[in-house]
Parts: C-alpha cells; structure tokens; sequence
C-alpha cells in the first residue's frame, strides 16, 4: 500500500499565507469596489450635469446669435452692392471734366482761364462745368451717403461675426471633453433607469395632468407628444430635444416664438406665482436658470433633462425653483 505525500511544513505554511491572504482581498475588493446605491447615482448625476447644461445653454446662445448676424451680413451685403454700382455710374456719367472739378473744386478754374480761347468761352465753360457738377455731386452725395452708411453698418457686424465665431469655436472646442463626460453619465443613467425609454415610465400620469384651452393648452399638449424623444444638446427637434429646445417647439405649436437658450426664454412673457400656475407655463431651475420645463398641472412638467435620457414627465418641486413665466 503506497503511503499519502504530505507536503512539508514551510510549503504547507506557504500555502496557507497564500490563501488567508487571496480571502482578505477578496473580501477587501468586494467592500471597496460596492456599487453605490440609486440616490448616489442620481446625486452624481445632478451635479456633473449641472456643471454642463450652463455651457450647453451658452452655446446655443452664441450659436443662435452668430447665425442671425450672419444672416444680416448677407442682406446688407446685397444691399451694398448696388448702391456701390450707382455712385460707379453716377462718376461715370459726370465725364471727366465734372469729375474733376468735383474732386479739384476751384483748381479747375484757373484750367478753364487758361485753356479757354476767349472770355465768353471760359463764361461757357465754367457755366457747363458749374451745372454739371452741382446736379451730378447732389446724385452721387445721396448714394454714396447710403453706401457709406450700409458700409459702417457691414464693418460692425463683421467685427461682430469675428467675435462671435471665435466665441462659437471654443464651445465648440469642448465638444471631446463634453462627450466624454456626457458618455460616463449616460452609464449612470443606465445603471438607474436602463435603456429602454419605457413610456409607461416616462409618463407615469395622464399628459397634461389637467387641460385648459388657449395657447397655454396648446403648448402643454405639443410637449406632451414630445414624451419618449431622446435628449441631445442643441437640438430642437424633430427627432431629439434639450430642454430649451423642447420649451421652444411646444410654444411653437401655439404660434409664439420663443429662442434656443434659457436665457432668452427668461425675459418672454410674464412671471406668474406657483399657486397661479396652468399649464403651459415655464419653470426654471437653479440661481442661472440654465434649465427649463413646461409646466401640465398637478405639480408636473415635462422636460428634456439630460443626454441619456429622455422627454418625460417629472415633479417641478424635485429641483430649486428658480421662478415661472407664461410667455402668452
């Protein structure tokens, strides 16, 4: 019967290190690395978004300016050019005798005395000189007034543009470093929420909770339907929203124009006291009211909170209030 190998003492002392020592971390790296519960998530959450929503909000701001005096550029610009062409004609017409005197003023009539062959000729040469280049340089003064007006008026807004577009890259600019934040958030969201975009819990209540005619009743049923877009910054619609974004196309659908910023939506309207609100009405959030939701009564809005999530239903009171307004 062949006997049973026992290890020797040291390696078996060995062994037994090793072991007590894999138990301790293992148990160390199950309580260090515990996944933090749903409130912890939420509260990551809420302030890494809080830092980004008020640099998104200032793109859409400086964007949303830049195209519009880019638009105006172009009109003044068309409206430049002809303007510019009429004097180029006006000179032209005036001939090079009147276009002289217009420039050289009284020099040109010593040329006159001395080219003339008599005096009636210089009397007739300076009476013709006089004539044209008074109804020539009171055409040309009117035009050139306007062009040089549009002009002063181009400089500035190109000096504008310039600012603005350089504003514009550097928001821009952190798009990488937005996106890479934007992406660990995103994995929160999953972790709470999931991926699914459930309407059921998107909406959790009828939408609007109570119904009022009128403009107020017409936005609160277009933000309703917006319920399940997914959230992008910038975005106005038809097929994502940030929350500004979403604010605008509700009031939209009642035929009021609001902007792309918080900012802007902000001075829109009238502010009315929470116990006075109807749904339609806009609540912003925090001290810089960088967010926005659209008020459907029962203490409920619908907003566009943040990238991984989705239009949906919320409690207007689950954020510090920053006031309301009723844009109509």
């Amino acid at each position: 019967m062949v006997s049973a190998v026992r290890p020797s003492r040291p390696i078996l002392r060995a062994l037994l290190g090793v072991a007590a020592a894999f138990a301790v971390l293992l148990s160390g790296s199950v309580h260090a690395y515990a996944d933090p519960s749903i409130a912890e998530i939420e509260q990551q959450i809420d302030a890494e978004w809080n830092k980004l929503e008020p640099a998104i909000e200032q793109y859409n701001n400086v964007h949303g300016q830049l195209k519009a005096n880019e638009t105006r550029l172009a009109t003044l610009q068309h409206q430049l050019q002809p303007l510019q062409l009429q004097v180029d004609v006006a000179m032209a017409r005036v001939g090079e005798l009147a276009a002289q005197y217009y420039r050289s003023g009284q020099g040109l009539m010593m040329n006159a005395v001395l080219s003339g062959s008599s005096p009636e000729d210089f009397v007739y040469t300076l009476t013709l000189v006089n004539a044209m280049a008074h109804v020539q340089r009171s055409r040309i003064d009117v035009v050139a007034s306007a062009r040089d007006k549009y002009a002063a008026d181009k400089k500035q807004l190109d000096d504008l543009i310039t600012q603005l577009s350089k504003q514009d890259a550097e928001l821009a600019g952190q798009k990488k470093d937005l996106e890479a934040r934007i992406a660990a958030l995103q994995k929160l969201r999953q972790k709470v929420y999931g991926t699914s975009g459930s309407t059921g819990a998107l909406k959790p209540v009828a939408c609007p909770v109570e119904y009022n005619g009128g403009k107020g009743g017409i936005a609160a049923n277009k933000a309703c339907s917006l319920i399940g877009k997914p959230y992008h910054y910038g975005s106005s619609g038809p097929d994502s929203y940030d929350c500004s974004g979403m604010t605008m196309t509700a009031w939209a659908a009642a035929g009021v124009s609001l902007p792309h910023f918080t900012g802007g939506q902000w001075k829109i309207g009238t502010a009315v006291a929470k116990a006075d609100l109807r749904p339609g009405d806009l609540v912003f959030f925090y001290s810089d009211r960088h967010h926005v939701g659209l008020y459907v009564g029962g203490g409920w809005m619908v907003h566009a909170p943040q990238t991984g999530d989705y239009v949906r239903m919320a409690k207007i009171d689950g954020r510090p209030v920053a006031g309301y307004r009723r844009p109509a």
